[in-house]
């Protein structure tokens, strides 16, 4: 049988290396897997077979720079999870048998103890005593902070397994953003990061780990690495396993276009994650670093981190290349390099395939190269026209709050007072807010269909919270975008938290409206949370306020977002986290936290707060792109990862936002059944997250009801509140970004 598309061009821009300890690697793993029970007599592999995959080589190739023995432990690791991949495979996917699954994997944990000399289970199988024993021989060396990450990444990779059984039981081909999304914990490359710092001797340091860069860097690593696997693996997955989790299948459905376009889309998707590494580690990093003030060493070892996840990148391709495992006949990887014609004297053999510059320049490279070029040159203020309105699927009725009327006067009375309608000082043009703009904007009608159940009070608390959002949403790039002050915009967000205390902390004197209605809404808000649901409250507004420096970044630099990076980035920018809190304020503490963290509850909150993002991005399309100057719009990063015009982006995305919304009803509908029973959840506790679920329907359609409702995106009320002299005279063209219209009200 024929392979199903031709293998494209790859970008692979560092050198794959070859680790000189290979042959070690190779005749120690073999002897491990032998002892460990995963070879001859488990059923699942024969040495042959681990012969044949040789994880030594993947290691070899991965880990270049690595001891003897750190590749020899590296190289047990990855045995052991590609036995598990298979056992589990074998003993659940094939017998969809979630029940005993989710058994098998609830054990794995107690053999990852995070305390010293912690007891563990006696193993019952071979995948049980290679973690026991893997766990004992690598975290003697590594800090309490990585341990829990790595024990994370590890429960991760295993515990996903069940979200691909469930998959394959019922049929269904997971949408783009849900599979990104589960790929990076099914997949395991955020594990493998893991084993970057251990192999390196560079962790991560505990100070920075969880910050944007870093998280950044590994989910860009892990993209790019299952997007690689994914190209690989298709003839594999698909014909022989059965498999619906799988990238160039999940395009092939949703673009519903050939396998090879499909294949094609995903080498351009895994180029952009290469080149939005390549971005933050040369950009991000080096300002986190200094920001932070941390020392040479920390430093050192973040660079050494960078440059392992590098060497991780080219080595996987290689070993790709290479592995019985996969698919690697034919097509790009196997045609003669132009340069091993022209060029005879370049190096050749293991290991040299990326240095073939020629070749890459003229096919891979030359199309990544285009890419970016594409996303850093597109031209501000580009004449659109109204914005295309499709029709929405909303399979949920609209409520509205009888107290809107008095809400709509309220929230102007109390903007008036914290200083948001007056002329700011510090703004160029003089002004954020009117009168007349707040009313156009008529947030409490958004108020009023997110909450339809609310008190007067309850209403106007979510009225201000939405105005005081939507009103620092517009007043950073007035004050901070059209003039570049990045340094001020970091300050002034630096100090929202002063104006959040947790446990009582003193509040200083407000500096302006942004931080005089923030001080108010906090006492509001915050006086009857416990600590705990105070953190993390106010942990949602920073999120949200961290993200206009984000979006003020890609502004200097005049640069498209990557898609991914756009999508996890606009669910910050809109708020979705801070407006899905204020419904979380209702539910009891009685609720576990671990409920909230779990999969199903991300994949919910996440669906939903994509399709009122991309519902957003629709609307202001005009707004954004002929009024503004905007590049932070979904159908502009989809015009420009695809190089396609409007009307196809915007069924790109009126198509996400449908499976976006069809997700959400999946989750609700099959996933959470199943959570609350892992969790054991009583009649309260499901009725309560049952009403967490109304919420969130409520919230996606009183969105879009805020959305036809308010005045603020027809091309009508967008001449009005643009300066009526300055509507198409502005200056267009290659470093004009900064030059925003000023509203004149």
């Amino acid at each position: 049988m024929s392979q199903p598309f031709e293998l494209p061009d790859f970008y692979v821009p560092y050198p794959a290396r070859l680790n000189p300890h290979l042959d070690h690697a190779r005749e120690h793993s073999r002897a491990w897997a032998r002892e460990l029970g995963m070879l001859e007599g488990s059923g699942i592999w024969e040495t042959a077979d681990l012969d044949a995959h040789d994880y030594a080589l993947l290691c070899a190739y991965t880990h270049p720079d690595a001891s003897a023995d750190d590749l020899a432990l590296v190289t047990d690791w990855y045995v052991w999870v590609f036995f598990f991949d298979d056992h589990f495979l074998e003993e659940f996917k094939r017998t969809q048998d979630r029940a005993g699954g989710k058994a098998y994997l609830d054990r794995l944990p107690l053999f990852m103890p995070l305390r010293d000399q912690a007891p563990v289970p006696e193993p019952t199988n071979p995948v049980e005593a290679g973690l026991a024993d893997l766990w004992a021989r690598t975290v003697p060396s590594m800090s309490a902070d990585w341990r829990a990450r790595f024990a994370v990444s590890t429960e991760n990779l295993l515990n996903e397994s069940l979200w691909e059984l469930s998959n394959i039981n019922i049929g269904r081909v997971p949408n783009p953003v849900e599979y990104i999304e589960m790929r990076r914990k099914v997949g395991g490359a955020p594990w493998s990061a893991g084993l970057v710092e251990f192999a390196a001797h560079a962790e991560v340091p505990a100070a920075v780990a969880s910050s944007r860069p870093l998280c950044v860097l590994r989910d860009t690593f892990s993209d790019a690495v299952h997007l690689r696997n994914d190209l690989f693996s298709y003839e594999r997955e698909t014909r022989e396993e059965g498999e619906l989790s799988n990238g160039v299948l999940v395009l092939e459905t949703f673009l519903d276009c050939t396998t090879q376009e499909a294949a094609d889309a995903v080498n351009d998707l895994l180029t952009s994650r290469l080149q939005q590494f390549e971005h933050t580690a040369l950009t991000e990093v080096p300002a986190l670093c200094a920001g932070k003030g941390l020392d040479a060493a920390a430093c050192a070892d973040i660079a050494a981190y960078t440059k392992g996840l590098q060497d991780w990148q080219s080595g996987g391709h290689e070993w790709h290349l290479r592995s019985s495992r996969y698919m690697n006949g034919g097509g790009a990887a196997a045609r003669p390099a132009p340069s091993s014609l022209l060029l005879p004297f370049l190096p050749s053999g293991p290991g040299t395939s990326a240095a073939d510059a020629p070749h890459s320049l003229w096919r891979g490279h030359a199309r990544a190269h285009a890419r970016r070029t594409r996303s850093f040159t597109h031209v501000p203020y580009e004449r659109t026209g109204p914005s295309v309105l499709p029709d929405f699927e909303m399979p949920f009725t609209a409520r509205r709050s009888p107290h809107l009327a008095g809400a709509r006067e309220r929230v102007v009375v109390w903007a008036r007072a914290m200083g948001m309608l007056d002329p700011q000082p510090d703004v160029p043009g003089g002004t954020v807010w009117d009168e007349e703009l707040i009313r156009d904007h008529d947030l409490p009608l958004c108020a009023a269909g997110i909450h339809p159940d609310a008190t007067p009070d309850q209403l106007d608390l979510t009225s201000a919270w939405l105005a005081w959002g939507t009103w620092g949403d517009d007043y950073y790039p007035l004050r901070f975008g059209s003039t570049r002050d990045l340094p001020g915009a970091r300050v002034c967000t630096e100090r929202l938290s002063l104006f959040m205390p947790v446990e009582g902390e003193p509040v200083p004197p407000p500096a302006g409206p942004l931080e005089r209605s923030l001080a108010d809404l906090w006492a509001r808000t915050a006086g009857p949370m416990s600590v705990a649901k105070r953190r993390r409250f106010r942990a949602a507004v920073e999120t949200m306020a961290d993200s206009w420096l984000w979006e003020l970044d890609n502004q200097a630099q005049n640069r498209i977002p990557d898609p991914v990076d756009y999508v996890e980035m606009r669910r910050r920018t809109f708020g979705s986290d801070l407006t899905m809190s204020l419904c979380r304020l209702a539910h009891p503490d009685s609720i576990p936290e671990e409920v909230y963290a779990s999969g199903p509850m991300k994949s919910l909150e996440n669906a939903a707060a994509d399709y009122a993002c991309l519902l957003n991005d629709v609307f202001s399309y005009q707004k954004e792109i002929e009024f503004e100057g905007e590049i932070h719009n979904g159908l502009l990063v989809v015009r420009d990862f695809f190089d396609c015009d409007y009307p196809t982006a915007l069924r790109i995305v009126d198509d996400l936002m449908t499976s976006r919304m069809r997700q959400f009803q999946h989750v609700a509908a099959h996933e959470f059944p199943v959570l609350y029973d892992d969790f054991a959840l009583d009649e309260d506790g499901r009725a309560a997250l049952d009403g967490y679920v109304r919420d969130l329907e409520n919230w996606m359609s009183g969105i879009l009801v805020w959305h036809r409702g308010c005045r603020r995106y027809t091309e009508a009320d967008l001449r009005r509140h643009f300066s009526p002299s300055r509507p198409f005279d502005r200056p267009a063209g290659l470093g004009t970004s900064a030059a925003r219209l000023v509203r004149q009200h």
